[in-house]
């Protein structure tokens, strides 16, 4: 491969003497810049890279010593080098002066062509070597350049992978292990999630075998021992649900995977798993397997209620019957629609009343005044009934039956007693009736018999007058799951009889 050439600069203000230069270093096969004076020279370093500056120390106007001071001033040519030719004898002091300005060596005329050839060849290789190792070391430093921003985007991206890791361990309540196969001495290593998830700090407790077996709930303790024995007989991965019991004494549910590495007999020599905690998910399962029997249980009392209504309703036309069926299981669907809502957790009082009296277009008839009152969800299915039958009587003869009508309800708690006052007024002239209609007779079974209440009515000429005495922490109403309760539906069928 050729090699690349170098620039020679040869100053001399005498042309035969540059020519000899020329003819003498021809065979070098470098390329020879020619410059006739010091200024020359200059021009010519400013715009060229120089190898070697072979400089006549006797020059007109800027002589060999003063042109080599200007080229060490220079940061780019302070190590160019250059050889001076004197054509006179130079004393020692001469020379230690040209040393000082930056000369590297003399060359006296008459000049050996032989010497000057060799000592410009050696200055030319030293300063192709240098450069060659100036752009070797440049690709070196370009390459220690790429491969740390490599190195440094590949540890950024491990970080930003370990962060993310351990924000998605965090988020799903996971933690991570590693355990050296030996169960008396093997090491062990928690990440923070493990920790987290035992209830336990890194610097207060120490992984072992002891400390880890007393977290761990009594009744599956045995789960340790089976994963185990399992992975002595050589399976590979193991996954089963757990519970721990934190210091704290909170009990927690988890479920751990875990996978064996073997060596080249096939013995297990570590192993390594991811823990969960899935406490909210079994507290979710128990929650909806709680409310499944719930609606069942919801659902039969309902039909039960639903059945008794239309078992026992009375109606001398097809049409009034049809209307007073519809009208008590609306009533029952409405309860059930807000305790539904209220994921049967229970339902208030003023809302039932709305409810009822949205069918109707009563203006300013009806005065409500009472506190805000939660009722259970029997207590609101048989109230819901009662306040059903009390509109639907007086929408047909009372005083919700005229415009001039009025009804006032008011209703107070006091010592968990719920006393509801119904007080009619402006309607139709009322007579007490001589016997007890459905309605009044299913009313006074549900409050009485249902909520352990006292229903009373005083049939005033000027008004009906009701008041309804109410329990609000009695549940006779609500059976256990599975059962449903029907006393309601039989009090109804003796009182219709």
């Amino acid at each position: 491969m050729d090699q690349e050439k170098v620039n020679i600069l040869l100053v001399d203000d005498q042309p035969a003497k540059l020519l000899a230069y020329e003819v003498i270093l021809k065979d070098l096969g470098e390329n020879l810049v020619i410059a006739s004076s010091g200024r020359e020279a200059l021009e010519v370093l400013l715009k060229t890279e120089i190898a070697v500056i072979l400089v006549d120390v006797c020059m007109p106007e800027l002589d060999g010593f003063e042109l080599a001071a200007m080229i060490r001033e220079h940061p780019r040519f302070q190590k160019t080098a250059m050889i001076f030719i004197s054509a006179i004898q130079v004393s020692d002091i001469d020379r230690l002066r040209g040393y000082e300005m930056g000369a590297v060596d003399y060359v006296p005329v008459p000049v050996v062509p032989e010497v000057l050839r060799a000592k410009i060849k050696v200055f030319a290789e030293l300063y192709r070597k240098t450069r060659e190792l100036e752009r070797l070391n440049h690709e070196l430093e370009d390459r220690v350049r790429a491969r740390t921003a490599e190195l440094e985007s590949s540890t950024a991206k491990l970080r930003e992978s370990e962060q993310r890791r351990s924000m998605a361990i965090a988020a799903g309540k996971m933690g991570s292990w590693d355990w050296d196969w030996d169960w008396v001495s093997g090491d062990w290593m928690w990440d923070e999630g493990q920790y987290r998830i035992f209830g336990v700090s890194a610097e207060r407790f120490e992984v072992n075998p002891a400390n880890v077996q007393a977290l761990l709930h009594p009744d599956d303790v045995d789960q340790l021992r089976k994963a185990i024995a399992e992975f002595n007989k050589g399976t590979r991965a193991y996954e089963t649900e757990f519970r721990i019991v934190r210091p704290d004494g909170e009990v927690r549910w988890c479920v751990g995977t875990a996978a064996a590495t073997v060596d080249e007999s096939g013995r297990v020599v570590r192993v390594s798993g991811v823990t969960v905690d899935i406490t909210e998910r079994k507290r979710a399962e128990e929650r909806q397997n709680l409310l499944a029997r719930e609606v069942d249980h919801r659902a039969k009392n309902a039909l039960a209620l639903a059945q008794s209504i239309v078992r026992l309703t009375r109606a001398d036309e097809v049409k009034d019957y049809v209307n007073a069926v519809e009208g008590r299981i609306n009533a029952l669907a409405r309860v059930h629609t807000i305790l539904s809502l209220s994921s049967w957790q229970g339902a208030e009082l003023s809302r039932l009343i709305d409810e009822e009296l949205a069918p109707y277009s009563l203006g300013d008839q009806i005065r409500l005044a009472g506190p805000e009152v939660q009722l259970l969800p029997a207590t609101a299915q048989t109230l819901a009934l009662a306040l059903h039958e009390l509109f639907t009587n007086s929408a047909k003869y009372g005083a919700l039956s005229t415009r001039s009508g009025r009804l006032a309800i008011d209703w107070r708690v006091e010592d968990e007693l719920l006393t509801l006052s119904w007080e009619e007024s402006g309607g139709p002239l009322v007579m007490a009736p001589k016997s007890r209609g459905f309605g009044t007779r299913s009313l006074l079974a549900s409050v009485e018999s249902q909520l352990g209440g006292q229903a009373q009515f005083d049939w005033r000429a000027e008004g009906l007058l009701c008041r309804l005495e109410v329990p609000l922490t009695r549940r006779t109403a609500t059976a256990g799951p599975g059962k449903f309760d029907t006393s309601g539906s039989a009090e109804l069928q003796r009182a219709s009889g």
